[in-house]
């Protein structure tokens, strides 16, 4: 992290009443657990966005409103904007290669088949810290089912409760 410069977390997810509580969306829930309820959310640059500030630090929570797919267009222009150096990005995402409730960190990489993470890596680079956050895969459930289904499937009771626990233990800073 680059002292003195803001911090930009994005939240991956697709926009819509509809996409909500999806296990695809796991990133917007993850950065809305972040945000005091009482914040006013701004329109701006294909992001609906917070500014705080947290320890003197200006910290700027997004969740690109692109669609996944298309999450590097916000996430760089947000960047450019406010001349964030790319080691001050932290995206949270959802891994179907993760059983649900498991967490990995790592800096830079590959995107393991992730499209938002494709679409990110080609708007500002890879040397971002990535939270991954698990949902499972239907394969491990013997569940006949496709993965882009899945990923556009909501939570059960049970996977929310774990997504809940594992969101409220991640440390931004």
């Amino acid at each position: 992290m680059q002292e003195n410069k803001p911090i930009l977390i994005v939240g991956l997810g697709n926009p819509g009443a509809q996409y909500e509580k999806t296990r695809h969306n796991v990133g917007f829930m993850a950065v809305q657990h972040f945000v005091p309820d009482d914040a006013t959310w701004r329109n701006e640059h294909n992001a609906l966005t917070v500014s705080e500030n947290i320890n003197g630090c200006r910290v700027i929570f997004a969740l690109p409103q692109t669609f996944m797919n298309n999450s590097g267009m916000a996430v760089g222009a947000l960047v450019r904007f406010y001349k964030i150096p790319v080691e001050n990005v932290i995206v949270i995402h959802d891994d179907m290669d993760l059983k649900p409730g498991d967490i990995r960190e790592k800096t830079g990489g590959g995107s393991a088949g992730h499209n938002g993470i494709k679409s990110i890596d080609a708007a500002i680079g890879v040397n971002y810290r990535r939270i991954r956050i698990g949902i499972g895969h239907p394969r491990d459930f013997d569940l006949p089912i496709n993965p882009a289904d899945w990923v556009l499937g909501k939570f059960s009771d049970n996977e929310m409760k774990i997504i809940n626990d594992v969101i409220s233990q991640i440390k931004l800073f």
